[in-house]
């Protein structure tokens, strides 16, 4: 049977929870406060754990914080339960490995469908934590790293995101790469003006962040979800220990970052020299070639085009209609769809 465990020092909220779990076919432990719930959790190690964030004695981000020190109880989807839930208070706990949050009030379907996702999840996931020495020998017998990292990265716990949103921001610390099952998303810097710079566009297959391996600081970019896309999640510590087995892998990522710094000084140097309507047709060339289904279209709207091509979105529209009425795209939405790939591309400058 599966065991929740529930953290919370509301009497009526801790009961009802119970009985609603019962209900439903779980074992269910309570605990009024944050210690004696790490105290349960340390000693019975539960499927998963329901948590309040306000709690005396110990709280919700205390209890998270300690159960991650332990390897039997850190692998244990956490879902936080709180009365608000703002940025700075997601935030903390996503650094922290929260797994989900429930706003109060909740009722009984959104109780049950986010313990039933947590433990899909989970038992998708591959048992990274808890046994990670055993794991990483026996990968280490293998001469796939590369291959084997991308299954460990698939097997994860994975994190979904919706259109547009924001999966981490410029001067976040530093808590781990992503990894792109499927989806799409734009890593971007904000001008003194406030204008949007579009410094990468990534699809699935691509790792987000890779950068880290130079710096474990603060994120370079703000990573934003172009459609909805799932992420899997591996953190520094996991990170460091597979660079060390594995020098193919280390490789791999100093390669993708030479390329990827290749293209963005490429990119500024079109900025610099090349005029408007050649870098938004060498935009529009870029993003066929590197992210196309088909290989003619792609869906991208016109302020990302912009914040791509760093240019107005005003210009862009303005640009986009004279390559209609030259034959070269044709626009529906925010589909552009280009009728001759080489000569938008050997467009004059």
């Amino acid at each position: 049977m599966t065991t929740i465990l529930i953290i919370e020092d509301n009497d009526n909220i801790r009961e009802n929870i119970v009985e609603i779990l019962e209900l439903s076919g779980y074992e269910a432990l309570a605990a009024n406060n944050g210690k004696i719930g790490v105290e349960i959790a340390l000693k019975i190690f539960p499927d998963i754990i329901l948590c309040d964030i306000m709690m005396p004695e110990l709280d919700g981000y205390g209890v998270l914080h300690i159960l991650q020190k332990h390897p039997k109880t850190q692998n244990i989807p956490v879902i936080f339960l709180t009365a608000k839930a703002e940025r700075a208070d997601i935030r903390k706990g996503m650094e922290l490995g929260v797994d989900d949050y429930l706003t109060k009030p909740f009722d009984d379907t959104e109780l049950l469908r986010a313990i039933e996702a947590r433990l899909k999840k989970r038992e998708q996931q591959q048992l990274f934590y808890g046994q990670t020495a055993e794991n990483l020998n026996t990968i280490i017998s293998k001469e796939d790293g590369l291959i084997k990292l991308k299954e460990i990265m698939l097997e994860r716990s994975t994190r979904q995101y919706k259109k547009n949103q924001y999966i981490h921001y410029e001067g976040d610390h530093v808590i781990g790469i992503y990894y792109i099952i499927s989806g799409k998303v734009k890593t971007v810097k904000l001008t003194e003006e406030g204008r949007e710079l579009i410094t990468g566009i990534y699809k699935e297959n691509d790792y987000l962040d890779i950068s880290i391996l130079f710096s474990t600081d603060t994120y370079n970019d703000t990573t934003i979800a172009l459609e909805d896309t799932v992420l899997s999640f591996l953190p520094t510590e996991q990170l460091d220990k597979l660079l060390f087995l594995y020098p193919d892998v280390g490789a791999k990522f100093i390669k993708i970052l030479a390329n990827d710094m290749r293209e963005k000084e490429l990119r500024l140097l079109q900025i610099a020299y090349m005029s408007v309507r050649k870098r938004i047709a060498q935009g529009i060339v870029h993003l066929v070639l590197q992210h196309s289904a088909d290989g003619s279209s792609i869906k991208f709207s016109r302020d990302d085009l912009a914040a791509f091509s760093g240019t107005s979105p005003e210009t862009v529209s303005r640009t986009l209609s004279d390559f209609k009425e030259e034959g070269l795209i044709e626009k529906t939405a925010s589909t552009i769809l280009v009728l001759n790939l080489e000569k938008l591309r050997k467009l004059k400058n």
